[in-house]
């Protein structure tokens, strides 16, 4: 059986430095119950560019610029979308991050334009925001991430061209440490902090009829309305991957999507 979606808008919690205690409480109690948690990190672009068509590139060649870009560059925003599916909650936070500074840090000017475009005002950031540590411990603290092997029912996790998605989260939660120097230490890496329940769904969209192109229009062609409170950033882009990803499932892929466990856009 399909879940059933609440009616109204997600709301989403935007975290700062004076609520953060507040915020990190909630977040707890959610995510004790949370079967799917969606990802969507903002970073500031990528400064290492592949010397030929992506395409052509082995998934070591893929992985290696997504190294050098992650172990690189500072992430600006995460966002975490909460669902479950047994009672029907879903909730959003997006934490801001305070590390990033424009004129000292490597970063693509297009995308801090893009970004800045959607209201993203890294200034604020600076400002107002957490740090990364500090962010990561309280994802270690919710229960959401663990550096055990999890026993019994895994949770999903769920990103949209999941690669550097996911690649940040590691770096996050592992203090800044470089990602793992190939792809099998990723994919371990991976599974020692979510579990084996990995999903991206551009993956999964690729193979629906009809479907069109972003997540922001797939979310529209599906009929969900931008989330309440920051509609354009990374919560934003959290809550629309879990959204798609459950009504693909259950509507599109009868329920079986263990094909697609594991492989992510960017590098598969």
């Amino acid at each position: 059986m399909s879940p059933v979606w609440p009616s109204s808008a997600v709301p989403v919690r935007s975290v700062w430095a004076p609520n953060l205690k507040h915020e990190s409480a909630n977040l707890r109690h959610v995510a004790r119950n949370a079967q799917y948690v969606a990802i969507d990190v903002h970073y500031p672009g990528v400064v290492h560019h592949p010397s030929q068509d992506h395409n052509a590139l082995t998934v070591e060649e893929r992985y290696a610029l997504v190294k050098a870009n992650v172990d690189g560059l500072k992430p600006l925003q995460l966002g975490i979308a909460l669902y479950d599916s047994d009672g029907g909650y879903l909730d959003a936070w997006e934490f801001n991050l305070r590390d990033f500074r424009p004129q000292a840090d490597p970063h693509d000017e297009n995308s801090h334009a893009y970004l800045a475009g959607r209201g993203l005002d890294v200034g604020v950031l600076r400002d107002h925001g957490v740090s990364a540590d500090v962010l990561s411990k309280k994802l270690f603290e919710s229960g959401l991430i663990s550096a055990r092997p999890r026993r019994g029912r895994s949770r999903s996790w769920i990103t949209y061209a999941g690669a550097y998605h996911v690649a940040y989260l590691l770096k996050i939660v592992t203090g800044g440490a470089p990602l793992p120097r190939d792809v099998a230490g990723f994919n371990g890496a991976v599974r020692r902090y979510l579990g084996d329940q990995v999903y991206d769904v551009a993956r999964m969209a690729a193979d629906c009829l009809d479907m069109p192109l972003g997540l922001e229009s797939i979310a529209a062609h599906l009929g969900f309305h931008p989330p309440l409170g920051s509609p354009r950033l990374a919560a934003a882009a959290g809550v629309h991957a879990l959204q798609v990803f459950m009504r693909l499932k259950y509507g599109k892929l009868g329920g079986d999507v263990r094909r697609y466990r594991g492989l992510l856009e960017g590098l598969h």
